[in-house]
């Protein structure tokens, strides 16, 4: 096929919540796009992502028009009734201003439902969403973008385009295309990490967090009968050194209550760390999500960034296609990086508050005292 054969105004590359929100923004102004994923609709719609979105993200799907996203989500907002367990005591969250809605906003959405509801509006418009597109590879960004892959056939395919938003990940290959002399990483080592298991067994309430000598702890819902447990643990710890006994005996002493168990499904150890990638954007390569950073997992704010990402481009787009104007385009990587930024000290300080409080192994006695002053100014007093 020559690259002359097709041509689109975006090409996409990956079809995770990013990439989806992005193609069902240009879809609503008319503005062409094809998604790229490298796995099979079935591997992205079950695939199990962390779910907590803000009122911004809620508020930008209902501004496009996409309110039925969240169908299937449960039934509850992300409120200052999540319990925050104090060394065995439990507490809340200090509630916002009267006036201050964001709260009530703010949904638990698990990340597979909004992946699956993206993908049945963009297919069901018309969008152009091709899996199992394999050997991707990004092509001169700084002249006329051409994106080549293989599709299922194995046939050898390329389409030429105005922009490229790559939205493929932390180890995709859109940043990989930019040279290693253009690019800068910024990044933060926390110096531990999270147990990350996936256990058959619900939630209830949809999340609990917990501050302890012994290390942080959480609980969080991933959709009905599913849960996410994180256990705060050494970087040098490994996954076989946790089964499941130790699991559940592991939250319930940071908890400071019996658990219900259930069977794990997946566990893994991820080290906590901030990355950012800068500049997000080199000549039609625009980068948007895990591609361009990574956040503490203690943040939630992942998707959300994500998403802020998704909007931002998709208006400059839309801009650029109305009025022929390429500002918004030349700001966004500008754009993005300071709500990154933003984003990323709030962050590093709740990540070190939550754990410093609890466990004095890793900063010492005086940043746990520190961390505990920190943690009062977040949470309703007690009612002893």
């Amino acid at each position: 096929m020559n690259e002359a054969d097709e041509h689109t105004t975006v090409v996409i590359v990956g079809g995770g919540v990013a990439g989806l929100a992005l193609g069902n923004f240009l879809q609503r102004k008319e503005i062409s796009c094809v998604i790229l994923e490298k796995h099979s609709r079935a591997h992205v719609e079950q695939r199990q992502r962390a779910g907590s979105l803000e009122a911004s993200g809620v508020r930008m799907f209902r501004q496009w028009g996409l309110d039925e996203v969240f169908a299937g989500s449960p039934e509850h907002s992300m409120g200052s009734d999540i319990p925050m367990i104090v060394e065995g005591e439990t507490r809340y969250w200090k509630q916002g201003d009267d006036d201050d809605q964001t709260e009530d906003e703010s949904i638990f959405c698990p990340q597979q439902v909004l992946v699956a509801n993206l993908t049945a509006i963009f297919l069901r418009e018309g969008g152009d969403l091709r899996y199992e597109a394999a050997d991707v590879s990004v092509e001169d960004v700084t002249g006329r973008p051409v994106v080549r892959y293989r599709d299922t056939s194995g046939a050898l395919r390329s389409i030429s385009c105005e922009f490229v938003a790559g939205a493929d990940g932390f180890h995709g290959v859109s940043r990989k295309s930019i040279p290693p002399d253009v690019l800068t990483c910024h990044s933060h080592e926390f110096g531990y990490a999270w147990l990350s298991v996936l256990a058959e067994v619900p939630a209830d309430p949809l999340a609990i967090m917990a501050v302890h000598s012994r290390g942080f702890a959480a609980q969080i819902t991933r959709g009905p009968g599913r849960s996410r447990v994180y256990l705060q643990c050494p970087l040098t710890d490994t996954a076989d050194q946790w089964p499941d006994e130790r699991v559940w005996t592991e939250l319930a002493h940071r908890f400071g209550r019996r658990v219900e168990r259930g069977p794990v499904s997946t566990r893994q150890v991820v080290p906590l760390r901030g990355v950012v990638f800068s500049p997000m954007s080199h000549g039609g390569l625009h980068l948007l999500g895990d591609a361009a950073h990574l956040i503490s997992p203690m943040s939630a704010e992942g998707m959300s960034l994500a998403l802020h990402d998704a909007e931002t481009f998709a208006r400059a787009v839309v801009h650029h296609a109305e009025t022929g104007d390429p500002r918004l385009l030349d700001e966004y990587s500008d754009t993005c990086l300071r709500h990154v930024w933003n984003r990323q000290q709030s962050a590093v300080r709740m990540t070190d508050t939550l754990h410093d409080a609890g466990d004095s192994s890793y900063r010492g006695e005086f940043r746990r005292q520190i961390a505990r002053v920190d943690l009062e100014t977040l949470l309703q007093p007690t009612t002893r």
